[in-house]
């Protein structure tokens, strides 16, 4: 690794700029516990919220469980509620936020 100085300040070597931002990245950040609005959810409200994270569609998501796509939308939305979120997109920033996936994987 060649560090170097410029105006006091140091310059890392961009060979080693990329491998730093994804060791930092990719660290999942600690958290004692989950959130506590999460214990609030059923076992099925749970399994919907993290394929909704996943990016699973409704269709996806029903045939996965075996139930219909409109409880799929029923549980969906007592998550959104339960959570204080406003859509799906909010799901997945919140999963993210919370740790409870770490950034730049895929299930």
């Amino acid at each position: 690794m060649r560090i170097s100085r410029a105006g006091g300040g140091a310059l890392i070597s961009p060979g080693v700029t990329g491998p730093l931002i994804e060791a930092f990245t990719g660290r999942r950040r600690a958290r004692a516990r989950p959130p506590a609005a999460l214990a609030r959810l059923t076992a099925r409200e749970r399994e919907v919220f993290d394929l909704v994270v996943e990016g699973r569609t409704n269709t996806e998501i029903a045939r996965t469980l075996s139930i219909a796509e409109t409880t799929v939308k029923t549980h969906l939305g007592r998550v959104l509620d339960e959570l204080g979120l406003r859509d799906r997109v909010h799901a997945v920033m919140y999963a993210y936020e919370n740790a409870l996936v770490p950034p730049g994987t895929r299930r």
